[in-house]
């Protein structure tokens, strides 16, 4: 059964993993434009990269470690109490 906890820390990992992706293509389009001299938005990626983007990516990473300890955690002890 998934405590109120996890159903909350899978929607905001979903969240972030569209927040991740949009800045993935993004950095890849921005790339390509900037080799081509066409401005897009490289400049503003940079700047967003340390206070969004990397904290990003350290919140999918932390909540997906997270969100599988509590998992295997839970059948654990449900294993436990089935014994």
């Amino acid at each position: 059964m998934k405590t109120l906890l996890l159903t909350w820390l899978d929607c905001i990992l979903i969240a972030d993993v569209f927040l991740v992706l949009l800045g993935f293509f993004w950095f890849a389009i921005a790339v390509v434009g900037e080799s081509t001299g066409i401005p897009l938005g490289y400049q503003i990626w940079q700047k967003l990269w340390l206070p969004l983007f990397n904290p990003a990516i350290s919140i999918l990473i932390l909540g997906a470690i997270s969100s599988w300890g509590i998992k295997k955690l839970s059948q654990w002890f449900t294993a436990k109490q089935g014994s």
